[in-house]
């Protein structure tokens, strides 16, 4: 029970970490992302919304693995 119990843990925090990075996708030009972030490119303006929606949705996909993990474990049913 343990293991699902850090599970769900990490994918929350996954997810919170991925949408606050699409974020700054979203809201940074190219010029200003920090520069371990992929796309950074100085002097540019162009802002990199797909990689703004790929981190949306996979924050969102580790969100929906917590919600799943974190769910009531079914009975096994009972033998006839």
């Amino acid at each position: 029970m343990r293991n699902d119990r850090l599970l769900v843990a990490l994918g929350i925090v996954a997810g919170i970490v991925l949408i606050v990075i699409s974020v700054v996708y979203f809201a940074e030009p190219a010029k200003s992302l920090p520069s371990f972030f992929p796309g950074h490119q100085a002097g540019s303006a162009h802002h990199h919304v797909k990689h703004g929606i790929a981190a949306l949705l996979v924050g969102l996909v580790c969100f929906v693995f917590s919600w799943f993990r974190s769910g009531p474990k079914r009975s096994a049913p009972a033998a006839p």
